[in-house]
């Protein structure tokens, strides 16, 4: 009822309002030469949609007021330039860029990435396409300052800045993903990024937008499932590939079509692979397997030394089989544009490393078994996600003196992930999200800005033998208000966010060793803490008031030079699994415990009580330089968290048949017993981005990163990624052009006291892409060569990195057709 009102009152408004005579404005877009740029984008500020030049540089667009146009296009500076209704024509010069410079969709003030007062990325067109990854993970870990968790190829997030998990926001157009990545690292997100316009990532704390789970930055993919532009003809696009290294299959479609304003979106997805292949690597250790061989005869040491080391090319269980569709479509009009669309996911992918404690499994007895058209070995795990999505957009420009435009987006996801072991689903996890952002852009005196409301109700569930999190029910409530004012050649921005958070535990049973203990009752604690421990099944309350600030801006010190500074603190509220996680982890083969828990001996008590904010201090200073014939961005980040939630390794250990006690003496199948705690945590380091035009043909680009991150006790933070140095080469001539990138990524031996160091190694990486015509159709092939050297690699950010290295060797073939 709360979002059809809020929707039948912006519709009132729309019908409310007077229709405004629209003339026309005509104009042509040309470069330093006075050559026609053909495909620049041509945005009216305070309106969603926008037109696109034609073949000659020639556009037109509807004009009902004085405005300002915002003309863009990749490799060029971003033009702004006042114009009136009776003006009929102008004329549009772009300027040509080092850095590439594209409009940031999750900026909110319609900024480019070298106007940013926080440092941005943004992979877009071709060179999206042919990065893309199965996940967004492996898609974006090249960039500066990024990495991936690495569960194997098909389940991979991004990691921004040694932070991940829930203190990374994945959005699609600007809503939550709304998947369960967050609960841990063997879920994969829903984000294809074939699907994709474009997917910029946002780093260091973007919280005031996006909630407080994004204190470690955001993830945005951008699509066009509903479309906010005019759309006259039948377009689209179609592509395949074929990578050689897991015989994996992907088909990727896109159409679109539109008449008077009115438009239709379809996209699709399709992609089946295999097991994927590594160079030669040794098997980690079984360590109760290295004790049985101590106590065998004599007569067998020479067959046990045999067997000590084994060692394999290949990762099991790392199938993926996916089918996913977006439908879409919208009305764009001069002052309106409403839209509706719909998303299905549909993805069968395994589950490497995953092991079977507490379970009872003969593991001499393999054999193959077919289910729903796929084979999968009877002792393989894995996951079944099917999640459906429904999106909803509506914007009006106003262009009164102050007002300039409404927007309200709605979206609704409904997701399951299953794990199924032996063709019986074990473990399901659910979580059903209702969202919804109401904004409105507007200009006090000299001031530029946006302020909103933002709503979201999670519902996560978790029901079977594996279940670690109780389900939980996330609501929460905010407003913010993000402002920005020109000085001369200063930018000041400045804004603030006020989330009123609530988390609900509706109950999760426990282990029998807790039924022992006395928590019945009310508790009443700081932050409005309340909890009851009753009949061997939790319920808990939590509600905390996040508040976050920033301010920063933009020095434009030469001509295509400038430095960008922002300063923010960020509060964020615990998760679920952050805070009541109570069960075996079986992807990470642990035993994990919540920050609510306390261990004393051999009990195990629920005291939340002393449960505080995690409180984010953020730095960061950026130096650009995007004109000529060489650029730069260096970015410079520091990052003092109060508060910090990690998890830590106790000196329990847990089995099936023991349950959790002292690390004295080891049992068979027992497993670490990890318990969040709380901590002051310090993250410092670099990025940086170089680029050098030799000719008109070459450039050269240096890229690379440096992490520091250590708790206050001077111990280093887990699973930290490894610092990264690479080199890209692209030459064109003609039709095709050619990349050849090298990756160094550094021996990682900053390690927490529980972990192992992890060796460095070079990844060597080619690509060709060759543009023709067919039929009156713009065609590209191309060949990416990965891993060319094959490369033996493993990621310390894994949980599972000894188990499952970078793929070796692999060729990617394809071809993309638009029409």
């Amino acid at each position: 009822m709360f979002k059809q009102s809020l929707i039948a009152s912006a519709l009132i408004s729309i019908i409310g309002a007077a229709p405004a005579y629209a003339a026309q404005l005509t104009g042509k877009v040309v470069d330093a030469n006075n050559q026609p740029l053909s495909n620049a984008t041509i945005h009216l500020h305070g309106k969603s949609k926008s037109v696109k030049s034609d073949k000659f540089g020639q556009f037109t667009i509807e004009l009902d007021a004085d405005s300002q146009l915002h003309i863009s296009k990749p490799n060029y500076l971003d033009h702004r330039i006042n114009v009136t209704e009776e003006q009929g024509f102008v004329r549009v010069e772009l300027t040509p860029t080092s850095v590439e410079s594209i409009v940031v969709y999750s900026s909110a003030l319609h900024k480019n990435s070298m106007e940013m007062t926080s440092p941005v990325s943004v992979l877009s067109g071709d060179e999206l396409k042919n990065r893309a990854k199965p996940t967004l993970g492996e898609t974006l870990k090249g960039q500066p300052g990024i990495n991936a968790s690495y569960f194997g190829p098909v389940s991979s997030s991004p990691i921004i800045r040694g932070l991940d998990g829930p203190r990374v926001k994945i959005t699609q157009n600007g809503l939550d993903s709304s998947d369960a990545s967050r609960v841990g690292p063997d879920h994969a997100n829903t984000n294809d990024s074939l699907a994709a316009q474009q997917i910029e990532v946002l780093r260091g704390p973007a919280t005031l937008l996006y909630g407080s789970g994004a204190i470690g930055g955001v993830v945005n993919v951008v699509d066009n499932r509903i479309p906010t532009d005019v759309i006259e003809s039948l377009q689209g696009a179609a592509d395949y590939s074929h990578d050689t290294n897991s015989n994996t299959n992907t088909f990727a479609v896109l159409l679109e079509s539109g008449f008077d304003g009115f438009n239709f979106h379809f996209d699709g997805v399709k992609r089946k692979g295999g097991d994927y292949e590594t160079p030669n690597f040794a098997l980690p250790h079984d360590e109760h397997e290295e004790h049985a061989h101590e106590h065998e005869g004599e007569d067998h040491a020479h067959e046990a030394e045999e067997h000590e080391t084994e060692y394999a090319n290949r990762v099991d269980n790392t199938f993926i089989d996916s089918e996913q569709f977006n439908l879409g479509t919208s009305y764009v009009g001069d002052h309106l544009t409403v839209g509706f669309s719909y998303g299905r996911v549909d993805t069968d992918y395994g589950i490497p490393a995953h092991s079977h404690i507490g379970h009872d499994h003969d593991h001499e007895h393999e054999h193959e078994h077919e289910e729903e058209g796929h084979d999968h070995e009877e002792e393989s795990v894995f996951a079944r996600v099917k999640q459906d999505r429904w999106q909803g957009l509506v914007n009006y420009a106003v262009h009164s003196d102050w007002l300039e435009s409404v927007g309200l987006r709605v979206g609704y996801t409904d997701y399951e992930h299953a794990e199924i072991e032996d063709g019986n689903i074990g473990t399901v996890f659910k979580n059903d999200t209702t969202e919804l952002r109401l904004t409105a852009e507007h200009r006090l005196g000299e001031w530029h800005g946006t302020v909103g409301y933002h709503f979201s109700d999670s519902d996560y569930a978790a029901n079977g033998e594996e279940a670690f999190t109780p389900s939980t029910n996330t609501k929460t409530h905010a407003l913010y208000i993000l402002e920005e004012r020109r000085f001369g050649d200063f930018t000041l921005e400045l804004g603030a966010r006020i989330e009123d958070y609530q988390l609900s535990s509706k109950g999760n049973q426990l282990e029998a060793y807790e039924e022992d203990h006395d928590h019945e009752g009310e508790h009443d604690h700081d932050h409005d803490h309340g909890g009851n421990l009753d009949n061997g099944f939790i319920s808990y309350d939590l509600e905390m008031t996040n508040l976050s600030l920033s301010i920063g801006g933009v020095y434009d010190f030469a001509e295509g030079q400038n430095v960008a500074v922002s300063l923010s603190r960020s509060e964020r509220a615990p998760l679920t699994a952050e805070l009541l996680s109570n069960g075996i982890h079986i992807a990470t083969s642990t035993y994990e415990l919540g920050l609510g828990y306390e261990l004393e001996g051999d009990h195990l008590h629920f005291e939340p009580q002393d449960v505080e904010q995690e409180t984010s201090n953020n730095l960061d200073i950026s130096f650009r330089k995007f004109s000529g014939d060489f650029g730069y961005t260096v970015n410079f980040f520091y990052n003092d968290i109060e508060n910090f939630y990690y998890q830590a390794l106790t000196d329990y250990i847990y089995s099936p048949e023991h349950g959790l006690e002292v690390a004295d003496h080891a049992h068979e199948g027992a497993v670490p017993v990890f318990k969040f705690e709380s901590s002051d945590a310090k993250l410092y380091g670099l990025e940086f981005d170089a680029h050098y035009k030799l000719s008109n043909f070459a450039r050269v680009k240096v890229f690379g990163d440096s992490l520091t991150a250590k708790l206050d006790n001077d111990e280093y933070l887990p699973r930290i990624p490894s610092n990264k140095l690479g080199l890209d080469y692209e030459h064109s001539y003609e039709n095709l052009t050619a990349n050849f990138t090298v990756t160094h990524y550094f021996k990682q031996d900053n390690i927490a006291s529980y972990e192992s160091e992890t060796k460095g190694y070079t990844l060597v990486d080619m690509s060709f892409n060759y543009d023709f015509e067919f039929m009156g159709s713009d065609m590209v092939g191309y060949v990416n060569l990965d891993n060319l050297t094959d490369e033996l690699g493993f990621v310390h950010s894994s949980f599972i990195k000894e188990q499952a290295p970078l793929p070796g060797r692999n060729i990617k073939l394809g071809i993309r057709g638009y029409f």
